[in-house]
């Protein structure tokens, strides 16, 4: 990421607040010290407040960074949360939905538990927190802007992929179509962005395939993407003027081949 897209962003988004779901680690994690750096007020949440609580004395901008103890399998936890952000400070402006997850697995025998994990965090918290936001949103009726953080897996279906995880994300995919076409309709100032990574060197791997080993494998195959590759694509669609709505970018390491 480079001092131009954080310069944009922070004359475009200032002062502003952005919520980002699943900052404790990874692509969420640097999207949120970006968004900070940028001058934005963060609001993240997690199920574990220790593991996020420390994001804004990392950034520099403790005053602008609020935790919030939420799961986002529970609608109410999550209404809450947006609920108190709101509070602290005003209506939400910047909605970055990058939580999700993933289990190794085959339609044949997976256990039907992990496939309900991945559509409730992966598709119906991204729909609640969405609307969450638009309400807020509704409320100022200023520019605003909502990003998913899909994947490549949303795009195609390699073999040996495990078919409900593509599945919710070509179902992230769908839904930014839809809701750029609502806001559209309804000649809302929100814009909406897609963004797909390919392989990203985070704990993803591992808890994909619940194995260390494997996830050492799979990202010493080859020079993956980094969580702050994604950041940067999060500030460039966000740095761009009002007029320009960067609505589908998809981001691979050179090296890798699908």
């Amino acid at each position: 990421m480079g001092d131009n897209e954080l310069n944009s962003t922070r004359q475009r988004w200032g002062g502003r607040v952005a919520v980002v779901t699943g900052a404790s680690s990874g692509i969420g994690r640097a999207i949120t010290l970006s968004l900070l750096k940028a001058g934005m007020r963060v609001a993240v949440c997690a199920r574990r407040l220790e593991a996020i609580e420390g994001l804004g004395a990392e950034a520099g901008a403790p005053e602008a960074f609020f935790a919030h103890r939420a799961d986002l399998r529970a609608e109410d936890e999550i209404a809450g949360f947006f609920q108190a952000a709101r509070e602290r400070w005003q209506g939400v402006h910047v909605l970055v939905n990058n939580a999700g997850l993933g289990f190794a697995g085959e339609l044949a025998s997976q256990d039907s538990d992990q496939w309900r994990e991945m559509l409730e965090v992966n598709v119906l918290a991204l729909c609640i927190c969405t609307q969450q936001a638009l309400a807020q949103m509704n409320e100022h009726n200023e520019e605003s802007h909502i990003i998913h953080i899909g994947s490549m897996g949303g795009h195609r279906v390699p073999p040996g992929s495990n078919g409900v995880y593509c599945a919710t994300k070509f179902a992230v995919r769908a839904l930014t179509e839809s809701l750029r076409q609502e806001m559209h309709a309804t000649q809302r100032p929100v814009r909406v962005t897609n963004i797909s990574p390919g392989l990203v060197e985070t704990g993803f791997a591992t808890h994909y395939a619940g194995s260390t080993d494997a996830a050492t494998k799979t990202y010493g195959a080859l020079k993956c993407l980094q969580s702050e590759d994604i950041a940067g694509a999060v500030l460039y669609a966000l740095a761009q003027p009002a007029h320009v709505q960067i609505h589908d970018i998809l981001v691979r390491p050179t090296e890798q081949g699908s």
